[in-house]
């Protein structure tokens, strides 16, 4: 699978998924617009590490006018973007008659408005070149719920939805929507969930293995080099009539 001659730009790409989704983007030969904050300087240098052409763009994805900005600057010093994966997330967890009205908010914009944003400003120039690579980013809890996590959980689902819809808007073009729905990946999110259970345990590992004991019958992670290759794969002729789908990579989560 050769993407050399395309763009692709990822948001949420300075690490953990993103990231791992970038580099096998550039590793088959597209040129990437990366967009996050954290460690820039470490995943432009990790990206770039392939021989592509890779730029960052600091766009907060809560913010139209920002994504705008970063969509121009994708078509102004990339040329184009054939490949759009809507990947930055945000997560908070409380019972919902607790969950604060702003981190509700937050969650919504990142997670399901900014895909909307991004694939609104990029379809325009994918329908003109008859073809285009969508990927949304969605999750397990885009297609199953779990207690606690109300605005994750509508915003992963809606996700799916407008998935579909993108799908069947774009149906007769070259260019295709799908959703892939991870499971547990060790990300800075899950991190952070595994360490905050392991203050109540003393136990990092039993922390670890109680999280996916009580998701994920493989009890592995998934990995974002999986995920990466996932991706590539909707890239690929192989995959042109794949369209509106939620490919769930999950270890066994949502089969039970």
């Amino acid at each position: 699978m050769s993407l050399k001659g395309k763009v692709a730009l990822v948001t949420g790409s300075t690490s953990g998924i993103g990231l791992g989704i970038a580099c096998k983007l550039a590793e088959a030969g597209a040129d990437v617009m990366l967009n996050g904050f954290g460690e820039v300087d470490g995943a432009i240098s990790q990206v770039s590490a392939f021989g592509t052409r890779v730029l960052h763009h600091p766009a907060d994805v809560s913010d139209a006018e920002q994504i705008a900005d970063m969509m121009r600057q994708a078509e102004r010093d990339l040329g184009r973007v054939d490949v759009l994966v809507n990947n930055a997330g945000i997560q908070h967890v409380a019972p919902i008659e607790q969950f604060p009205v702003d981190r509700w908010n937050s969650i919504i914009a990142i997670n399901l408005s900014s895909a909307f944003h991004t694939i609104r400003l990029a379809l325009p120039g994918m329908r003109q070149r008859d073809w285009g690579r969508i990927i949304n980013i969605s999750s397990a809890h885009g297609l199953v719920a779990s207690a606690g996590k109300s605005a994750y959980v509508a915003a992963k689902h809606g996700l799916l939805g407008l998935t579909k819809s993108v799908a069947l808007e774009t149906a007769t073009t070259g260019v295709t929507c799908n959703a892939l729905c991870p499971g547990w990946v060790l990300t800075p999110l899950v991190q952070q969930q595994i360490d905050n259970n392991a203050k109540a345990h003393g136990d990092v590992q039993r922390a670890t293995r109680e999280l996916l004991m009580e998701k994920q019958p493989s009890l592995d992670f998934v990995t974002p080099e999986q995920l990466g290759e996932l991706a590539l794969f909707l890239c690929s002729d192989a995959a042109k009539q794949v369209r509106g789908v939620a490919w769930n990579m999950d270890g066994g989560w949502v089969a039970q």
